[in-house]
């Protein structure tokens, strides 16, 4: 299904990711983009420009309410399932993070079927691999996950393959690594790191570490995550799952020290200990599967990324 000329549903769409998403689609030609979003983790501000286009239609709503989704839905020619509570936030509210992260994509897969909607994409993440056994971690990694979210997004791939199955839904689920960029909020477990040693060196102060900064993962640029669903609505291909990742393991103090170089400032770091029962400290993913059969490869570098993420979040500070 070409994104040009097609009407496309993105949930949570003004969120993080889902807004760079509306972005996209809409600079593909789409002939029209809905979002819908409750407001709980997106805000208007990420999606003010999308709006000035009269191809993007708002509707404040709940994916956990039956009646809003399938209005939502209402032909669409696809939808980008991108509407999620985060892993802090999942842990701490255990039962409101199935509601929304599994009850809630139990009802976009029951719209969809109804309204026989073209194509679903749905967010999961390398969250379901938990801490790495072998690496790069490919798609056939045993799921060692230990908490509440990466449990909600295995439940979600089960989900849409079995609507898959049942009512012929072509879909595919995509593994992303560790996200980042502009328009990042403070939630992200592993990501936040980064907007916060950004607005500490804003502040002359010194960065801080949870840990001793070897822990290490795959970041990888929101942008190119967009490009990932973009060829995955276009593509033929159906019921299967990809890791969407850059291939670079880079460590939590890397990471940090490039921000420090990027920024030009001269800062010692701070380390503190932490609890990180619940966290994984070793994550890379493999991107042969996701390149020979989607044709993604990650195109910014960690550098391009972070440099991108530090202009946004100064300018608006």
């Amino acid at each position: 299904m070409k994104i040009k000329n097609n009407k496309f549903l993105v949930t949570g769409g003004a969120g993080f990711i889902g807004s760079h998403l509306v972005d996209m689609l809409l600079e593909k030609g789409a002939a029209e983009v809905r979002i819908i979003d409750n407001f709980v983790r997106g805000t208007r501000d990420n999606v003010k420009d999308a709006l000035n286009d009269p191809r993007c239609k708002l509707i404040e709503g709940d994916i956990r309410n039956t009646e809003h989704v399938f209005g939502a839905t209402e032909n669409i020619d696809g939808v980008f399932h991108a509407a999620s509570l985060c892993l802090g936030y999942c842990q701490d509210n255990p039962r409101e993070g199935y509601d929304v992260n599994v009850t809630g994509t139990l009802n976009v897969l029951e719209a969809c079927a109804k309204n026989k909607v073209g194509k679903l994409i749905f967010s999961s993440s390398s969250s379901v691999y938990g801490n790495a056994i072998y690496s790069p971690m490919d798609e056939s990694h045993p799921f060692e996950n230990k908490n509440i979210y990466g449990a909600t997004k295995i439940c979600g791939e089960a989900l849409c393959r079995a609507y898959g199955n049942k009512y012929k839904l072509p879909y595919l689920s995509l593994r992303y690594m560790n996200v980042y960029g502009p328009k990042q909020d403070y939630l992200g477990t592993y990501v936040a790191v980064i907007m916060k040693v950004i607005d500490r060196l804003n502040q002359s102060l010194s960065p801080i570490i949870h840990g001793d900064g070897s822990q290490s993962f795959d970041f990888i640029y929101v942008k190119d995550i967009c490009s990932a669903n973009c060829l995955a609505m276009e593509s033929e291909l159906t019921d299967d799952y990809f890791n969407i990742s850059s291939g670079k393991q880079t460590s939590v103090l890397d990471l940090c020290r490039k921000i420090i170089k990027l920024m030009n400032k001269n800062s010692d770091i701070k380390f503190i200990k932490s609890d990180t029962a619940i966290l994984v400290t070793n994550r890379i993913g493999s991107t042969e599967k996701a390149a020979d059969k989607l044709g993604f490869t990650a195109k910014t570098s960690l550098d391009q990324g972070l440099l991108e993420t530090i202009k946004w979040k100064t300018k608006i500070k």
